[in-house]
């Protein structure tokens, strides 16, 4: 079964991205870098069973009028790697599981998002080849 391999990235509103960013490099010691008025940081790391293979982590705060986490409306998002998008979106489709708006290709990867059984947002992503993610 096409399954989520690991927590690609945590996404969530807050009020001032930059006071929270700040805030994150100076009580957590986060490099934080900022892209398109917002902010995230990377954290890298090797696969256990692999330790040849590198991935990464992203931490980003998000402004709270932010539509990226609709339609679920929650104030956080968590992005979960997936080795084979096409067939984890199968796998949920056989679920009945909502599947929102198209896949979309990015230089690091593709991307679809579903609704969990609660209503969150979900974004699955599958790093591009190319990409230490993968």
């Amino acid at each position: 079964m096409a399954k989520a391999t690991g927590i690609g990235g945590v996404f969530f509103r807050a009020n001032d991205i930059t006071a929270t960013a700040q805030w994150y490099e100076r009580c957590l010691g986060l490099n934080v870098s900022t892209w398109e008025g917002g902010a995230f940081s990377q954290f890298n790391w090797r696969e256990a069973d692999n330790p040849e293979a590198k991935g990464y982590t992203i931490w980003s705060p998000f402004n709270q009028s932010t539509k990226y986490f609709d339609p679920g409306g929650a104030d956080f998002m968590i992005n979960f790697r997936v080795d084979d998008l096409d067939a984890v979106l199968e796998h949920l489709r056989a679920q009945n599981v909502e599947i929102v708006g198209d896949i979309q290709t990015e230089p690091y990867g593709r991307f679809a998002w579903i609704i969990d059984l609660d209503g969150r947002k979900v974004e699955l992503w599958e790093p591009a080849d190319d990409d230490p993610a993968k």
